[in-house]
């Protein structure tokens, strides 16, 4: 992955980072949901799954550190011990890294995507 210069990076580049470091890790069925003019959490929303725990603590963990490398932003990251659920608070993007059976029962994406606002 090309190293982006250190700045002020946000929304679009944020999420362009993001998603360059999820598909690098092998990140299954990415989703992204734009917040824009939805909510006040953010500017975009990403969702998508990892194979196993493992993989999916390993993902979170360099999305946090390539959005630290990039930007100089320390990112909000829970659930990172257990591997089932991670969530990425980046500022503009939140970030959702799920095993695939806990992304099936909880359907962030279907939530959002049919028009549900925060």
């Amino acid at each position: 992955m090309p190293d982006v210069p250190q700045g002020d990076v946000g929304g679009p580049e944020l999420l362009e980072l993001i998603l360059n470091s999820l598909e690098s890790d092998k990140a299954e069925e990415v989703v992204q949901v734009d917040l824009r003019g939805r909510s006040s959490i953010g500017d975009y929303m990403v969702i998508c799954s990892g194979r196993s725990s493992r993989q999916v603590a390993a993902m979170s963990e360099k999305v946090v550190e390539r959005v630290k490398k990039a930007t100089g932003r320390t990112s909000k990251i829970e659930g990172k011990d257990t591997g089932d659920w991670v969530l990425i608070d980046t500022g503009d993007v939140i970030v959702h890294v799920f095993r695939p059976e806990v992304r099936e029962f909880y359907q962030l994406e279907k939530m959002w995507q049919q028009g549900g606002s925060a």
